[in-house]
């Protein structure tokens, strides 16, 4: 059953549908779920979550996301509604395990399609940097579907880079991907220098402003995946079309040739805004 259908059950079973605007969708990581209730009707969010609780088999907490994203680490105030009092859970994808901490940490299972299509698009013998890497999803994936391959894995958030490296034991990659805590962008430019032959940009609040050290880890020839969000008026192409331009431009600027570059739509961030990647491969005039 779609979220929305079973959220609009569980209104109906409390009573409330037709009476203010619906909840659409939440997110499962592992076996908690985290759902966002609007305002009016925060005096049933209990019989909310513990009504989830009875329908999701497999989820044992319930959280309610009580503020967005923010701040330096991207994680967001949860409060606690139903189920077991714990924040700690192995949220599973594409054959792989992963320990997350869902109050210490930023991780969205909406990603989970991206992820695998990066993992698809590197190649035998690459060497990858993963600039922001959280609990280390992406890197993880790429480094279980492409065993020949070595990812330098960063991240600024302490309590996400031992999370990442449990996850590389956890799912046998530890030999091919180094955990590194600090900040990408000073990394690249000091300690990993022309190494990478490709270079993901996952964090869309910084990654454009970040390009200028994704370009110092890359070879003089390579791939960087910048992840950006886009607002558009009518038709998401707009957006698509937008983002191209804008990395294009920032590209131009900092010197480099473009040698080929593609949008993808990744998912809806809120009405009428897109998070985009972009893939271009780009030529350095120096190494």
């Amino acid at each position: 059953m779609c979220a929305k259908r079973l959220m609009d059950r569980i209104a109906e079973k409390i009573g409330i549908k037709g009476q203010v605007k619906p909840i659409k969708s939440f997110d499962v990581i592992g076996d908690i779920a985290i759902i966002k209730i609007p305002n009016e009707l925060l005096d049933y969010k209990q019989r909310i979550a513990e009504e989830l609780l009875k329908e999701l088999k497999n989820v044992r907490v319930v959280f309610r996301q009580a503020s967005e994203v923010s701040g330096i680490y991207r994680i967001r105030k949860l409060e606690w509604l139903a189920g077991k009092k714990r924040t700690l859970t192995v949220y599973k994808e594409h054959g792989c395990r992963f320990l997350v901490d869902v109050d210490k940490v930023y991780f969205s299972p909406r990603l989970s399609t991206e992820r695998l299509r990066i993992a698809s698009l590197v190649k035998d013998g690459e060497t990858i940097i993963n600039m922001f890497a959280g609990v280390g999803p992406y890197s993880i994936i790429i480094a279980k579907k492409k065993p020949n391959v070595f990812i330098y894995s960063i991240d600024l958030n302490p309590i996400a880079v031992k999370l990442h490296v449990e996850n590389c034991k956890l799912n046998k990659v530890d030999d091919r991907i180094k955990v590194i805590l600090g900040d990408a962008r000073e990394i690249l430019k000091k300690e990993l220098v022309g190494v990478a032959d490709r270079v993901l940009m996952p964090l869309p609040e910084i990654a454009l402003d970040s390009l200028d050290s994704a370009l110092s880890g890359l070879k003089r020839e390579g791939v960087v995946h910048v992840y950006i969000h886009v607002l558009y008026e009518k038709r998401e192409v707009e957006a698509l079309k937008k983002a191209s331009q804008i990395v294009k431009r920032k590209l131009e600027k900092l010197g480099v040739t473009i040698n080929s570059i593609s949008t993808r739509r990744v998912r809806e961030v809120k009405t009428r805004e897109l998070q985009v990647c972009v893939d271009v491969s780009v030529t350095k005039k120096y190494n």
